[in-house]
């Protein structure tokens, strides 16, 4: 598969009282993409001489994905669902029973590539970093390699249809670089989304800095304005820059133009974000105040950077995202719950029956933030009337299945949404032992992911999602 983004693709769309921006005429070459109208009825015309349009539902509504990570696996007693023909939920996933008919609990899936094999320790770096990517990471501090990650695959594929191709969150305000985990780089501890083997993509922790990227800083009806100047801005500057280097390259040898060249095209790939906002017109301006920066209250903070992930739902600033609630290895104490020890260093409980009580109920909590989310997606209406939760696919889940034990099979996972109706929620799936990247597969169709024939270890598709 190419590592090579996706080329900038423009859309004619045709002027009708009932078109939106999904549909448009073939043949006319270039043209604007018009922006979300809410008042005109999606998928109320059919597509003219073109197959199906990537990352939308039946009705022509946007579909989109994200994956949600928690820290440090799970107690696997109260997670897993009692067997039966109905969705009875274990005690840490209980928060999600008002949702038990928009979600799936999968059982039996497995990231191999995590598992210590002859690398030793490091099981924490493992889970993060193979997370999203299914492949085996290269144990260094400074030599990092990796894969791309399957947002990235979906963002490469579906990105130009929005201002922004994909949205990293985090819940972790640290930046970490160097060693962290027996020797593994800190990049694989704390990235989910990777656009290269060799490149992270660092997630946002502020969610002041998050919402201002979207929509522009100011009060509401001030935002376009200030975006429209920070894009001249940013124009002038990348000018300048361009003018700047290109003035230099006569002075360089063959190595320094290598490496000027590397850099041009990184400028010019910025260049090009910038005219794909352009082109996608003005997004739309959300009657709430902007945010304030971190607040000192992690649930307060996580229900927030939940906010933006629906704000930028709501407003098709993107349909790809991932959230990393916190690391894997994570020692984060929650006294406001009554557990004041680190999480990490509870996870290995030895079979304390009080240390595993205490985990259960963070792994309860970490749950009870994904309930509120699901909530808003929930009451949230699309532009075809159905809610966002309807037509997205949420992944929740670790990439440790046992902390305790370290092990990376039988992970716990949640997918919640419908998929625009292509998923069958309601339900407990066991797959009995498939790689974790065969789901990826499977959402990777449905996002209109075109011959993607394999992805990090998959064997194939899920067969029932």
């Amino acid at each position: 598969m190419s590592t090579n983004p996706k080329p900038f693709r423009h859309h004619a769309a045709e002027r009708h009282a009932s078109l939106n921006r999904r549909h448009f005429l073939r043949g006319l070459g270039a043209g604007i993409a018009l922006p979300t109208f809410a008042s005109l009825a999606p998928g109320a015309l059919p597509l003219l001489g073109a197959a199906a349009p990537l990352a939308t539902t039946a009705t022509g509504a946007p579909l989109r994905t994200a994956f949600v990570f928690f820290p440090n696996g799970a107690i696997p007693s109260a997670w897993w669902p009692k067997d039966g023909e109905s969705l009875q939920f274990g005690a840490t996933l209980q928060p999600l029973e008002s949702h038990a008919k928009r979600l799936q609990v999968l059982g039996g899936l497995d990231h191999r590539a995590a598992e210590p094999g002859p690398d030793g320790g490091g099981d924490h770096a493992r889970g993060n970093g193979v997370f999203l990517t299914g492949v085996r990471l290269k144990k260094s501090a400074t030599d990092i390699r990796a894969g791309i990650s399957i947002d990235q695959v979906m963002a490469r594929e579906v990105g130009h249809l929005t201002r922004f191709p994909s949205l990293e969150l985090t819940g972790d305000t640290g930046r970490y670089s160097g060693a962290c985990d027996s020797g593994y780089a800190c990049a694989y501890q704390h990235n989910l989304s990777w656009s290269s083997p060799t490149t992270p993509l660092s997630a946002e922790a502020n969610p002041r800095l998050v919402f201002e990227r979207l929509f522009g800083s100011g009060a509401p009806g001030e935002r376009a304005a200030s975006l429209d100047r920070r894009q001249r801005e940013q124009r002038s500057i990348l000018d300048f820059i361009v003018s700047d280097a290109r003035s230099m390259q006569r002075r360089l040898n063959s190595p320094d133009r290598d490496k000027l060249d590397q850099y041009l095209t990184g400028i010019r790939e910025i260049e090009t974000r910038i005219a794909r906002a352009e082109q996608l017109g003005k997004p739309r301006d959300p009657a709430v105040e902007t945010p304030p920066g971190i607040p000192t209250d992690y649930g307060e903070h996580l229900q927030l950077m939940f906010d933006m992930l629906v704000l930028a739902f709501q407003t098709d600033s993107t349909r790809i995202a991932t959230m990393l609630l916190a690391h894997d290895g994570s020692n984060r104490s929650f006294a406001h719950i009554g557990i004041p020890e680190g999480h990490h260093d509870l996870s290995h409980h030895f079979n304390d029956a009080e240390k595993i009580r205490k985990v259960a109920d963070i792994d309860r909590w970490y749950a009870q933030q994904f309930a509120r989310f699901l909530d808003k997606m929930e009451s949230t209406r699309d532009d075809d009337g159905n809610s966002l939760l309807h037509n997205s696919m949420i992944v929740y889940g670790g990439g440790n299945a046992d902390a305790n034990r370290h092990t990376h099979s039988n992970l716990p996972i949640v997918l919640a949404g419908g998929g625009g109706g292509t998923l069958t929620p309601g339900r407990y799936q066991k797959h009995g032992g498939k790689p974790m990247s065969n789901l990826y597969l499977s959402l990777a169709d449905r996002m209109g992911v075109a011959g993607l024939k394999q992805f990090g270890d998959s064997t194939g598709r899920l067969g029932a999602v």
